[in-house]
């Protein structure tokens, strides 16, 4: 593995792998002075790096230094601050091979999907460089002569990411460019086990910056585990937490932001479905639910976990899922052509097996699936055949949602039915329909269609452009980022009212005449 973006770093004896440091700001490299532990890679389960986690005076140094910082950044004219996102953008093209191959070794990402994840991060940055000129405000019509109402957006002040393991690289972006283009500083902590990508992350920031003569520091990244997470959303001086992760995580962050009025902004679990009409085009959906099943080795929020098909049609498209499966590529992410590469670890694999034999207690039939590959594999690494299970729509275990590659299949007769089951569970993250007909698209995308913060048609429920708002709805959060009008999460709105006649007269009528 090539090391060489970060390769100022302390090496680890012949292995020249890095022995990284704990906090990262600017032109300083701090080692963690808190416990230890060790990074391994999905691919084999072989041991990448020692981190050392930051300690809590370490993290107060980090916020101190860019909420310093922040005071000078938020003064600089947005357009400006669109020029440093846009010498990000540059470096991530220049070095996108590269970034590519750590998320592939650290991730577990085919080389295809770490591409495209890298790529996602260009394609904010070309986002945030053209938002920095387009952060309107209002002219609101005013009941008062001589006076102008209007409002406008400022930055917030110290942004906090929380993200996981799965997206190392393009959520951390999704909220940093914006927030960096808004005028606020950021500070980071990764997945612990994700921390090589987040310090690649962070030296491309740091080559803009230099290219720039930009020397004060705008984001550090924060290695530790969940304790660095519980003092991010503690922390008084960080307005903003925006988390990733699993629901409980997030109910924890919403908990300690909130008891401080603090702002969350959430990206949980998602437990996706995929209606199939009587109307479907059968090629079409076969290949739109095999990727949105298995990619990323189903370990996507927008992952499609259930499957609703028609009755008339179940028994013709099933049996085509499973011949597709049979025939998908298993393997090491960095060879051209696997469409599949390793679980995360050892905890995802049995978290895999277990939901298997809760589904089979539960009345589901295994159609193919749910082994272990140990032939053609790199040696040590959870890689697993991606499993389809019948069973009824009312199991008790689709309520849940198991960050692994399983597809839950099941009848329905009404596209009404189907709605409901698509609705009948507490995530709201991602949906869609295949379906010819277009009374069944509007309804699914009407008031009484799907709850979910994402709708599609004829598509998967995974896989989204950075132009569109991205989130969803109930469990899993409520938050919007990436594009649309995600930016203003990362501001603070401010009504102005300018007065500049010789009069005073007051809102509503009232007289007050002294």
């Amino acid at each position: 593995m090539d090391l060489s973006l970060v390769s100022d770093y302390q090496t680890l004896g012949d292995k020249s792998l890095p022995q990284f440091a704990s906090v990262v700001y600017g032109a300083t490299k701090k080692v963690g002075e808190g416990q230890s532990f060790i990074k391994s890679s999905p691919v084999e389960s072989s041991e990448m790096a020692t981190f050392y986690s930051a300690t809590s005076s370490q993290f107060d140094h980090a916020l101190s230094r860019l909420d310093k910082a922040f005071v000078d950044w938020r003064k600089v004219p947005a357009p400006k601050r669109g020029e440093l996102v846009y010498e990000i953008g540059q470096q991530v093209r220049q070095h996108k091979e590269e970034l590519a191959l750590y998320i592939v070794y650290e991730a577990g990402k085919t080389i295809q999907e770490a591409q495209g994840e890298v790529q996602e991060w260009i394609d904010i940055c070309d986002f945030a460089h053209g938002l920095s000129r387009q952060l309107y405000g209002l002219t609101i019509a005013t009941e008062r002569a001589d006076h102008r109402l209007m409002e406008q957006w400022l930055p917030l002040g110290i942004i906090g990411v929380i993200s996981a393991f799965n997206f190392p690289m393009a959520v951390w972006a999704w909220n940093a460019m914006l927030a960096l283009v808004c005028g606020n500083t950021v500070v980071w902590k990764p997945s612990e086990k994700t921390p090589l990508c987040a310090l690649a992350c962070q030296k491309m920031v740091e080559n803009a910056k230099a290219s720039l003569g930009i020397e004060m520091p705008l984001t550090s990244v924060v290695i530790g585990k969940a304790d660095i997470g519980e003092a991010l959303s503690a922390h008084p001086k960080i307005p903003l937490v925006s988390a990733t992760g699993s629901i409980p995580m997030g109910k924890k962050v919403a908990q300690v932001v909130g008891a401080r009025l603090g702002r969350s902004l959430l990206e949980l679990g998602g437990n996706n479905a995929m209606i199939v009409s009587k109307t479907a085009d059968i090629p079409l959906t076969v290949r739109a639910a095999v990727f949105s099943a298995v990619g990323t080795t189903g370990q996507r929020c927008t992952t499609l976990r259930r499957l609703i098909v028609h009755k008339d049609i179940y028994e013709d498209l099933v049996p085509q899922l499973v011949k597709a499966y049979g025939q998908l590529s298993i393997g090491s992410p960095d060879k051209e052509g696997v469409l599949l590469g390793p679980l995360i670890d050892k905890q995802a694999y049995e978290q895999m097996s277990d939901a298997i034999v809760e589904a089979k207690q539960q009345g589901g039939k295994l159609l193919c699936g749910g082994q272990r590959v140990v032939s053609n594999v790199p040696s040590g690494g959870y890689y697993v055949e991606p499993a389809i299970i019948e069973i009824s729509a009312d199991a008790a275990i689709l309520q849940n949602e198991v960050f692994a590659p399983i597809l839950y299949v099941m009848r329905f007769d009404t596209i009404e039915q189907a709605i409901e089951i698509n609705n009948g569970v507490p995530q709201g993250l991602s949906s869609s329909m295949m379906t010819e007909s277009l009374k069944e698209a509007e309804l699914f995308m009407s008031a009484a269609g799907s709850d979910c913060g994402i709708a599609n048609i004829n598509i998967g429920p995974s896989g989204a452009e950075i132009g569109g708002a991205f989130g969803g709805e109930k469990e899993t959060g409520g938050g919007r980022e990436s594009g649309s009008d995600a930016w203003k999460n990362y501001m603070r709105r401010a009504t102005n009212t300018i007065n500049y006649g010789k009069d005073l007269p007051l809102a509503q009528g009232i007289k007050f005449d002294i």
